[in-house]
């Protein structure tokens, strides 16, 4: 029997955005496009960087329908993704073989223990909850499943150069899918809201961000057994300026 497949519960009552959204066919039209070619150059720019080893066990957090999960798989690692949406878990699971699996599950709940060599948080999958404590409770329990020694790599979007650079208004047309988006910040949080128009349906999804800084991550830090080791400012790792840099690529060790 494959252990983890069940997702635990939810841990409010209230509905979170992702629960809808991330199992929508709009949100895989709406991002079909992205830079799949900048992401793989950015993930072999990191496991040279941190000198990964074929023998180690990685696994990639939020890992959507597979792909990073699958390229680093291809490179000869032993990988473990993990989605919270069941739509994505189902279709990744297709691609597993002996050294490549994928389960459904909450990053708030503890996977596993001092099992994996290096985790990977990457394109801001971090910062979704509703409450503070919880993107804690999901740190801690990302640590937990890292082995004494082991790294976790979290990036994330530089908060500040973001808010500056917030395109407000935005429209989009897929497949004969219109899309209209607009960004806020709100409440601590930069909110996306995606109204479509698919021939004479309508639809309004959300998505939304905690503003985490810098120095909100220095403080999680903090409250866990993670030293910081570098933080680049890009995804060709150069360093991180607060102002100029457009993501905050944090490297840690347990």
């Amino acid at each position: 029997m494959r252990p983890f497949t069940k997702i635990m519960p939810m841990h409010q009552q209230e509905e979170e955005w992702f629960s809808t959204w991330l199992n929508s066919p709009y949100y895989d039209l709406l991002y079909k496009n992205n830079d799949v070619l900048e992401a793989q150059t950015f993930i072999t720019n990191l496991i040279g960087h941190l000198q990964t080893k074929l023998t180690y066990r990685l696994l990639e957090m939020g890992c959507g329908k597979g792909q990073h999960a699958l390229f680093l798989n291809k490179k000869g690692f032993n990988v473990t993704g993990l989605d919270i949406s069941e739509q994505n878990i189902a279709f990744a699971q297709q691609f597993e073989n002996e050294k490549l699996h994928f389960y459904q599950h909450d990053m708030r709940d503890i996977f596993r223990t001092a099992y994996y060599d290096l985790i990977l948080n990457l394109f801001t999958n971090f910062g979704h909850f509703n409450s503070e404590t919880e993107n804690v409770v999901a740190l801690r329990s990302t640590v937990a499943a890292i082995k004494p020694g082991g790294k976790l790599v979290l990036d994330f979007m530089n908060t500040n150069y973001a808010i500056r650079h917030l395109v407000h208004t935005e429209e989009k047309e897929t497949e004969g899918v219109h899309f209209n988006i607009s960004r806020k910040v709100e409440k601590g949080y930069i909110v996306k809201t995606i109204s479509i128009k698919d021939a004479d349906q309508s639809h309004t999804f959300h998505e939304k961000v905690r503003a985490l800084t810098y120095d909100h991550f220095m403080e999680y830090f903090r409250m866990t057994s993670l030293r910081m080791v570098n933080v680049f400012g890009s995804y060709s790792l150069e360093p991180y300026h607060p102002e100029t840099s457009e993501r905050m690529i944090f490297i840690l060790k347990k």
